[in-house]
């Protein structure tokens, strides 16, 4: 004892005790997937609070010198029949908040564990057990308290997790109940319409007993709960099956949302009701709400009901857990690391990658991408469960790993990604590779795999001459022509008898070629509005869009989501038929044609003349303000009030909208956020108006950014001064002069040709790489991702 309380008290100089802000990572390694319940262990670092599997405890320590480590090891033990009464442990008590793992919240791992925890020194490994703290000093057990500190993602669980409170329904108060005679029997409810048992609702105005809402995948209900209040007005229902003592579910139609009711006895009275001898039969909405989001194993939905499915384990067949919204960022990592680049970029390079990783590899992006990427590939967690003979464990279930780390870093301070709403896998995707270009500006850039040049061919009308601009894209938005529907007399049927009331009609879905989905992004566009610089007037002109590079892989984005007539936005109910062979041959582009003029490049007249005094147009500081406290950059919110001519918080919030989700224009998706979209304002009338400018005044982070785009610093120069430091127009500029800067002899960075990567100049323009546009691969893979029902679009 007295050896071991020598070796702790000599360390005890470097052990920290954890203060608020501190991140205490003690559920996940920094660098593996490795976590308390893993072989070995994880061993948390008494001074910097990091989180190492057994693997990656020494290498730490050879690195930092830190001797003290909290060893932290978790075992299952066999789970308990809470219900049980002759347990002699009181039942759970019912969850009171919409909250994952936290007290008075939904504990949805309820896999029971015996946690053992000891202080290790290394190099020696000699363990202080909990028996040997409990007879130390008061001042050397204060010292080791890690384990009363939160954790990072127990903390990230609280703030994503805890949703908002229900609020009392202005209708409870003074709720009109008919006296109609109705009562309702404790049990054997039925829909009054269908007979469906199940999801049934009674209305706490009349007594109706219907089945509520149908689902997206059209499970659930008929919506004839829904249509008795369309008819009716009652506004409340109450959930039958969910009606314990402690309350139950009910939901406003009027208020559209779940809702308190104070009187729920009294108004359940009413109908013979008696909520104290009633027991729950059905999961609450907050419970399904939970377990859709928590799922991780089997789906229905997407994948095939009732069959006997054989689990596969092994490198490459690694599951990714879902952590309440996380299925948009799993289908798209999982994705992104079949394609070789990912691969070679960061898997094959991990051990290097490790010995690079700063201080702190939690918050560095190319070590949480090896981490996430040598996790799904390498198949150390692609094994079973290690309680898998429990009755109460699937089969199929395997370790898998949890991205939390991961989730964590990439949507650090983003207004959506750092939340745990449902997201758009689009978006999420074009923010990823945002990220991916950041981070690879000098090196092999993976994104490359995905991006390609787009040619659009404007021709005046007028005078028949073109206009060519390139610019690069990494994703094809397809549009959905309804109206080429192959299976138009089925929905033409299903739509009357739908009209008619039957509830029995089939849900028949629009049947939609491919081929009209490729054929509608080809059609030319008319432009109603085009200034002509060849008849000096606005005219009408056609804009034709093509490929003038194939990329290695090609992502398709199907735009099934539309808006209508009310400006709400509602989804497509489509079926897509994608073939296994893609040829997109005949939209590859042909640039100028032989014997075809070009357009001048004369700008557009001014809209003031030169005597004109501009004077500098006065912002309302109040919506800036407003802006800025919603978390977007402070020059950003300035451009939406002066280009909504200080119209108001809404329409500048609109403006921000509307030029952060274009994934049509390389500046929007990828760079706007990061560059143009919060560079500063200029104002006419300033003194830093438009014009020539000089060198020592462009912006760093436009020049970075150009540069990563393939360019050198001297050709980037030339564009930013050749466009006012402007950095969509500077794009623009530099496509449409590529010819000029072909022969400026300056290579990558503004270095000379000797000292250039290999002794050779890059070529000019985006790096970008054009193959066949037809491909057919027998080992092709399709990825289908299925969102959950509150997400809007799906990959």
């Amino acid at each position: 004892m007295a050896d071991v309380g020598e070796v702790l008290m000599s360390v005890l100089s470097t052990i920290r005790v954890p203060k608020p802000g501190d991140r205490v990572h003690k559920d996940e390694c920094a660098l593996s997937f490795s976590s308390p319940e893993s072989e070995g262990g994880l061993f948390v670092c008494m001074n910097s609070f990091l989180g190492f599997g057994s693997q990656y405890v020494d290498r730490h320590h050879a690195r930092s010198g830190q001797r003290a480590y909290l060893h932290i090891t978790r075992t299952c033990k066999a789970k308990e029949d809470d219900n049980n009464s002759g347990s002699g442990h009181p039942p759970k008590k019912k969850p009171t908040r919409l909250a994952i793992g936290i007290e008075g919240g939904f504990d949805v791992d309820q896999q029971q564990y015996e946690e053992d925890v000891k202080v290790v020194i290394l190099p020696d490994r000699q363990e202080v057990t909990s028996e040997d703290l409990g007879a130390m000093a008061d001042v050397v057990r204060e010292r080791v308290s890690i384990m009363a500190a939160d954790s990072v993602s127990h903390t990230l669980q609280i703030q994503q997790w805890d949703g908002e409170v229900r609020q009392e329904s202005r209708h409870a108060a003074d709720l009109k109940q008919l006296d109609n005679g109705v009562k309702i029997p404790p049990s054997g409810w039925r829909c009054e319409v269908c007979d469906l048992q199940e999801n049934l609702w009674m209305n706490l105005t009349d007594g109706k007993v219907l089945c509520g809402r149908r689902y997206f995948d059209g499970s659930g209900g008929n919506n004839h709960a829904l249509l008795h209040f369309q008819e009716t007005g009652y506004p409340l229902a109450v959930k039958l099956g969910t009606i314990t003592p402690d309350g139950a579910d009910v939901y406003s139609y009027d208020e559209d949302d779940m809702v308190l009711d104070s009187k729920l006895p009294e108004h359940l009275t009413h109908f013979g009701i008696d909520m104290m001898t009633m027991e729950k039969t059905e999961r609450t909405m907050t419970e399904l709400e939970i377990a859709v989001n928590q799922r991780v194993g089997e789906w229905e939905v997407i994948q095939e009901s009732g069959t006997t499915l054989r689990p596969l384990f092994g490198p490459g067949l690694t599951g990714m857990k879902n952590l309440g919204n996380s299925c948009y960022l799993n289908s798209v990592m999982q994705v992104l690391f079949t394609v070789p680049d990912f691969q070679s970029k960061y898997v094959s390079n991990i051990d290097k990658i490790i010995d690079e990783a700063p201080s702190d590899p939690t918050q560095d992006f190319k070590t949480q991408v090896a981490k996430l990427g040598y996790g799904l590939l390498s198949g150390e967690y692609s094994k079973p469960a290690p309680d898998a003979g429990d009755e109460n464990v699937e089969k199929y279930d395997q370790i898998g790993i949890a991205p939390q780390m991961f989730k964590a870093l990439v949507g650090r301070g983003h207004p959506e990604f750092s939340t745990n709403r449902q997201q758009d896998a689009q978006e999420f995707l074009l923010h990823f590779i945002n990220m991916v270009e950041r981070n690879c500006r000098s090196g092999s850039n993976p994104s490359e795999a995905f991006r390609f040049l787009v040619e659009e061919r404007i021709v005046c009308q007028q005078s028949q001459k073109a206009k060519y601009t390139q610019r690069v894209d990494y994703i094809v938005q397809l549009p959905v022509p309804m109206d080429q529907a192959t299976n138009t007399e089925e929905l033409q049927e299903a739509e009357r008898r739908r009209e008619e009331g039957d509830s029995s009609a089939l849900t028949v879905r629009a049947q939609i070629p491919f081929a009209a989905c490729m054929a509608a992004l080809s059609e030319p566009e008319i432009l109603t509005d085009f200034w002509s610089s060849a008849v000096q007037a606005k005219t009408t002109a056609t804009k034709t869009t093509r490929f003038a590079s194939f990329p290695d892989h090609l992502v398709i984005q199907i735009k099934k989501f539309t808006f209508g007539l009310d400006w709400v936005p509602k989804k497509l109910d489509v079926s897509i038929d994608v073939p296994d062979t893609l040829d997109l041959s005949t939209l590859r582009a042909t640039g100028q044609q032989p014997g075809e003029e070009l357009l001048p490049e004369v700008a557009p007249p001014p809209l003031m003349t030169p005597d004109v005094e501009v004077k500098a147009p006065v912002l309302d500081d109040s919506t800036v303000s407003q802006l800025c406290e919603m978390g977007f950059p402070l020059e950003a919110c300035r451009k939406a009030v002066y280009y909504t001519g200080n119209t108001g918080i809404d329409a500048a919030m609109n403006w921000i909208m509307g030029h952060m989700d274009d994934p049509g224009v390389l500046l929007v998706f990828l760079f706007w956020l990061a560059a143009d979209f919060s560079a500063p304002l200029v104002l006419p009338g300033c003194s830093s108006g438009p014009g020539t400018t000089p060198t020592e005044s462009l912006s760093e982070e436009h020049l970075a950014t150009i540069v990563s785009m393939g360019f050198s610093r001297d050709q980037a120069t030339k564009a930013l001064r050749a466009t006012s430091n402007v950095l969509d127009r500077a794009v623009d500029w530099i496509f449409s002069h590529l010819d000029d800067l072909e022969s400026m002899d300056v290579s990558e960075g503004g270095r000379s040709a000797a000292e250039s990567e290999g002794g050779r100049d890059p070529p000019p323009g985006p790096r970008v790489r054009d193959g066949p546009g037809s491909k057919c691969d027998q080992s092709q893979k399709f990825y289908y991702h299925q969102v959950c029902p509150e997400s809007t679009q799906s990959l």
